[in-house]
Formats: C-alpha cells, sequence, structure tokens
C-alpha cells in the first residue's frame, strides 16, 4: 500500500469539508478551482445534475503561445472563463477554492473572472 503525502491528505480533508457548506444549482452554479505544478483549471458545475456547464485551463489553445507567468495565465482563464459562462447565461456562481489558499492562482483566476463579470 502506498503512502499518501500529508499535504495531499489534508487538501482532501478541506476539500470535503468545503463540499458539505458549498452547492451548486442552476440559479447560482459552482466555480471550481484545481491547480498542479504547471497549469490551472476551472469548470463551472450544476450540482443537482451533475453536469459542467463551461470549463477553462491553460491546456487549451488560446494559451499555447503565451508569455505570461503562471499567475496572469490564471487571470487570463477567469476571463475567458467569465465570457464563456456568460454567453451560456450564467451571471452568479459560488466560488469553491478547491482547498487551495486564496492566494496567487487562485485569487488571480477569481479576480479574472469577476472583471469578466461574473458575481460571486
Amino acid at each position: 500500500m502506498a503512502k499518501t503525502h500529508p499535504k495531499t491528505t489534508a487538501r482532501a480533508k478541506r476539500v470535503r469539508r468545503i463540499r458539505k457548506k458549498i452547492a451548486g444549482d442552476s440559479v447560482q452554479p459552482r466555480l471550481r478551482v484545481f491547480k498542479s505544478n504547471k497549469h490551472i483549471y476551472a469548470q463551472i458545475i450544476d450540482d443537482t445534475v451533475g453536469k459542467t456547464l463551461a470549463a477553462m485551463s491553460t491546456i487549451d489553445k488560446e494559451f499555447q503561445k503565451s508569455d505570461d507567468d503562471k499567475t496572469g495565465m490564471a487571470k487570463k482563464v477567469g476571463l475567458l472563463l467569465a465570457e464563456v459562462a456568460k454567453s451560456a447565461g450564467i451571471n452568479k456562481v459560488v466560488f469553491d477554492r478547491g482547498g487551495y489558499i486564496y492566494h496567487g492562482r487562485v485569487k488571480a483566476l477569481s479576480e479574472g473572472a469577476r472583471e469578466g463579470g461574473l458575481q460571486f
């Protein structure tokens, strides 16, 4: 049996604790953030149906030729996700930071989404 890193275990506990309190519905879906060492991913989820309504990440084509740092690219992900959400008729979301500290790339993504017109 493989051991799990304590940071990974602690983040999983935070995610479970947060998800007890946060849920998205069709009126106000959940904006979920996941970050890896290289990329950041964001998706807007309707939890009542269990369906992803919109998604954006730094793996997408728009970011292949970008010279920005990871924080700058996270802000662009937020802006582009807000545009996609607006075109899908989504104005308000519940922010799910995914167990990460609201700092750095997570904060930049949320600020970009707010600048794009999403309300938290």
